[in-house]
């Protein structure tokens, strides 16, 4: 970026009054060092902290919640028994499910030594052959009752394991919703029992992205953001993410982009808001011009005597300022920022271009400047100018 501006000495112009006397008038030029500098452009956003990998744990079967081994903030360890449920109904199912084992496995037991014996009567032509495919197909259901109900049995046997609720990852417990004593039931949804996050020191940003803005947005990007808890204190992350599925709330469109963020010192807390700053470009270490010098364009009407403008043919170019001679330098620029451009050639560094200027009147009154539509158009006539003096123009 540019420093400084650096003011050059006024030039004395005169300009006729209807008196016949001279108004001095003084044009005043601003400059800038063509220098090195960063060229950043960025967008900014808001965001919502929270942890890069966090599991809801729930439990499968219902039930009344009889212990609690862990409470908000609680580290824990995969496999770590967090929670148990009330055992009494679903052992009694385990022992119903057996005792319907048991007593399938009796029919089968039956059932096959009656379909042995039917076997041996029919290979000596003692039984009819629909007495034995009756005794066949009774032995059959009967295998089949003891395969179902092993099944019921391997299933409660599961459900009672499901009665004890361990932590999948390892991590530390963000929320708790049950407490001893409380009823959960899972008939549809899985009840949510507690929350934990798998690394803390590690989080990441969900900033909404406007649609104008998402074009210029990157993975890589370096990224800066502050909350409102710490102030004073500016985080860095970079871009890992740009998701495709776009949101739209109140007919505005934003994407979800995902910011890493670092967390060494434990200060970022999930939910919390973060004001983001992406830097869609940054070009460090090259020539720069204030923007405003490739508009610069100096004017005859306000040259003083003996000055001179000496222009080259370019579509982009800059103005210095070598004694009485204003001197066009045809130059190639490369990113711009709107405020601060780069240039790739044309100028060396230390070369002090020609920015604005500001016309002065002996009477103190003053305009001119590179904001106005025409930049080198004289301040408008007064009541004592002569009706015939032409303005001066481009």
């Amino acid at each position: 970026m540019m420093k400084h501006f650096k003011s050059i000495v006024y030039v004395a112009l005169s300009a006729l009054v209807l008196t016949g006397c001279e108004k001095e008038q003084k044009v005043a030029f601003q400059t800038a060092k063509v220098e090195r500098g960063n060229i950043q452009n960025s967008i900014t956003a808001t965001g919502t902290i929270e942890p890069v990998t966090s599991v809801t744990v729930g439990t499968q079967v219902s039930g009344i919640v009889s212990h609690l081994y862990v409470d908000y903030n609680s580290v824990v360890k995969k496999g770590q028994i967090i929670a148990e449920l009330d055992r009494t109904n679903l052992t009694s199912e385990l022992n119903t499910a057996k005792a319907n084992l048991s007593s399938a496995q009796s029919t089968l037991n039956y059932e096959q030594a009656n379909f042995d014996r039917y076997q041996a009567l029919f290979d000596k032509g003692l039984v009819s052959a629909d007495e034995y495919e009756s005794a066949r197909l009774s032995f059959l259901k009967a295998k089949e009752s003891v395969t179902t109900a092993r099944e019921t049995v391997q299933r409660a046997q599961t459900n009672l394991g499901y009665a004890t609720i361990t932590s999948p990852i390892d991590g530390v417990v963000l929320s708790k919703s049950v407490e001893e004593g409380q009823t959960v039931a899972a008939s549809f949804n899985t009840p949510e029992l507690f929350t934990i996050a798998q690394d803390l020191t590690d989080m990441r940003v969900i900033a909404d992205i406007d649609e104008a803005d998402i074009g210029g947005v990157l993975e890589g990007q370096r990224v800066s953001f502050t909350v409102d808890a710490f102030p004073e204190d500016r985080f860095e992350g970079h871009v890992t993410q740009v998701r495709q599925q776009a949101t739209t709330t109140s007919n505005v469109v934003t994407y979800e982009v995902v910011i890493s963020a670092p967390n060494a010192d434990l200060k970022l807390k999930p939910g919390l808001t973060a004001n983001v700053t992406i830097y869609t470009l940054e070009k460090n270490d090259v020539l720069v011009v204030p923007t405003k010098a490739l508009r610069f364009v100096p004017n005859e009407a306000l040259l003083q005597k003996g000055q001179s403008i000496e222009d080259v043919k370019a579509p982009l170019k800059v103005w210095t300022q070598d004694g009485n001679v204003f001197k066009a330098h045809a130059v190639e620029t490369g990113t711009s920022n709107g405020i601060s451009t780069e240039i790739l050639n044309g100028v060396a560094e230390g070369t002090e271009v020609l920015i604005d200027f500001q016309i002065e009147s002996s009477g103190g009154e003053e305009m001119g400047g590179q904001q106005a539509t025409n930049p080198f158009m004289p301040r408008p006539r007064n009541n004592r100018q002569n009706a015939n003096q032409r303005p001066a123009g481009r």
